[in-house]
């Protein structure tokens, strides 16, 4: 027993970056990571590629210890899994051991292994979409093309968990089939995992089918958006925009592979959003200790120009909040025309016309106004003030 255990272990090949290795037969690869992640690296992938002539099963675990172990769940989930003659598995940065299990299912096939570590776009990518959704995640909670753009891109992804959940419906609870409809969601995201792994072939090969389905599911997606419509309820919108705020974190921080500067960025997106919040208290706390240290400052007069300004603008305001009293239910008109000397005058004014006539402001004028008996009376006060 030990002597086998010993042979096990000695099957297990090593992965080094950059080397091809070609196999006819079922191995166990192992690859073991002493690199330590630099900043560079942020959006840089390690992956396995396992490139066959025919279809073969490639099983991942953590360590060689697990490729060793006897375990149900093991052969029941290698059953389930898709066979592929084309595989890439993803090496986490900060993981010390990756291994996985090829097994060849016909004979004669040839296969070979390559590990390498390259820029990664679609990191990059993912990262930016984070980066757009939380500093968008207010102006997008509120676009209408945004509601119905998200609303018929997620019914054409969950249209197979909408018809599981339907056809569970419709079955009676002791048939045998509704047991298999318990694990109808993780069957359905599998589902969904081979055909986003095989879009390319079902584009090519059933491209009439797949053209239907769309089109399909999208009038049915639009048309159920539409007659629900956008959100109005602001606790609903500020509830989407959160939601896509944290989305938008969530991407950033998986974008990004280095770990700290993950996080790092991260905060620095959530200051950076509310850094008005705290400018607006530091500048706030800043005037208030000014304030307390040089104490009140003493009003500002007016200068004649805008005393004048100021004296009209609040007469035409007043004028007008007397005009709409008088209009008012409230106002008793026979008692105020009882008590007035020009009944129709008063009239008048209510209606718009102006408060005083021709007369009254040549008089005013000829009294307060340039070379009036009023200013001249101040010059001459003034000049007998001077001798």
């Amino acid at each position: 027993s030990a002597l086998c255990c010993t042979d096990a272990r000695e099957s297990v090949i090593p992965l080094h970056e950059g080397h091809t290795y070609h196999r006819s037969a079922s191995h166990r690869f192992c690859y073991t990571n002493t690199r330590v992640p630099q900043w560079h690296d942020i959006w840089t992938r390690t992956q396995i590629r396992v490139n066959s002539s025919r279809m073969i099963r490639v099983t991942q675990v953590d360590s060689e210890e697990e490729l060793e172990e006897f375990n149900v769940w093991n052969i029941i989930f290698s059953f389930l899994k898709e066979k592929l003659n084309d595989t890439s598995i993803d090496v986490d940065l900060y993981s010390n051991k990756t291994c996985l299990k090829v097994e060849l299912l016909e004979a004669g096939t040839t296969y070979c292994v390559v590990l390498f570590r390259r820029f990664d776009p679609k990191l990059f990518l993912v990262s930016f979409l984070g980066l757009l959704l939380f500093f968008c995640g207010d102006m997008l909670s509120r676009s209408q093309l945004f509601y119905y753009s998200a609303g018929i891109s997620f019914g054409l992804l969950a249209s197979l968990l909408i018809l599981v959940y339907m056809m569970s419906k419709f079955m009676p609870k002791k048939s045998p089939v509704y047991f298999l409809l318990v694990g109808g969601w993780s069957f359905s995201l599998y589902l969904l995992q081979l055909i986003f792994k095989n879009l390319r072939e079902i584009c090519k090969s059933y491209w009439q089918y797949l053209l239907g389905y769309l089109l399909l599911v999208g009038i049915v997606s639009f048309g159920v958006c539409y007659r629900y419509g956008p959100l109005e309820n602001e606790r609903s919108i500020n509830l989407l925009s959160w939601a896509l705020q944290l989305l938008g974190l969530l991407l950033m921080y998986s974008g990004i592979q280095i770990h700290p500067i993950a996080l790092a960025l991260v905060v620095i997106a959530v200051c950076t959003k509310n850094l008005d919040y705290p400018l607006q208290w530091a500048f706030a706390a800043y005037r208030r200790m000014q304030s307390a240290r040089l104490g009140p400052s003493p009003p500002r007069l007016l200068t004649e120009e805008e005393y004048r300004l100021q004296g009209e603008v609040e007469t035409r305001k007043a004028l007008e909040e007397l005009r709409n009293h008088c209009r008012s239910p409230d106002f008793s008109a026979w008692t105020a025309v009882s008590r007035i000397q020009s009944p129709k005058r008063f009239a008048d004014f209510v209606g718009g016309a102006c408060h005083v006539t021709p007369n009254e402001v040549s008089v005013h004028e000829r009294e307060y106004g340039l070379g009036g008996v009023f200013l001249e009376d101040q010059l001459f006060e003034e000049e007998e003030d001077d001798d």
